[in-house]
């Protein structure tokens, strides 16, 4: 008994293209999931962070909270280059430099840029500047201005 042909290899394709996509855009699926959990883990250790500092303001240990709550800054500006593709060249990028960089990808305007150096400014005070004490209300801005730029800056 003869066997009849009734499609080629060739009809195969097209299904197996399809089955390919699938895949693809299961593996981007899978990997935003992955990216939304991180920030989700990231932004709790951040408030949780920025209320450690808080304790410290709250029991004065201003220089000590100032300097934590600059290093959420830092963090919080360096995740965000990296959620923009933005490449920092400097090996130990500090706030100025993060800050500077999304400025120049126009990810932040003049004034977000401006009041993100003014709270750098405040955490050298807290972490270099021997000489002067930083005052409460200089920490509790910078408190305040750290928690509003890691909720309104992605």
């Amino acid at each position: 008994m003869g066997e009849k042909k009734v499609v080629g290899p060739s009809a195969a394709i097209p299904q197996f293209r399809q089955q390919v996509a699938i895949l693809m855009s299961a593996k981007v699926r899978f990997e935003s999931s992955l990216f939304d959990i991180c920030q989700l883990v990231q932004a709790d250790l951040f408030d949780s962070e920025l209320e450690a500092a808080s304790e410290l303001a709250k029991h004065k240990f201003t220089r000590a909270a100032g300097a934590l709550a600059g290093v959420v800054l830092e963090r919080h500006l360096r995740q965000v280059c990296e959620n923009h593709g933005i490449q920092i060249t400097k090996k130990s990028p500090v706030i100025a430099d993060l800050n500077d960089a999304l400025k120049g990808a126009s990810i932040i305007n003049i004034p977000l840029w401006r009041s993100v150096q003014h709270l750098a400014d405040i955490r050298n005070l807290c972490d270099h500047d021997k000489k002067m004490e930083p005052t409460s209300d200089q920490v509790n801005d910078l408190l305040a201005g750290v928690a509003k730029v890691i909720k309104t800056l992605f």
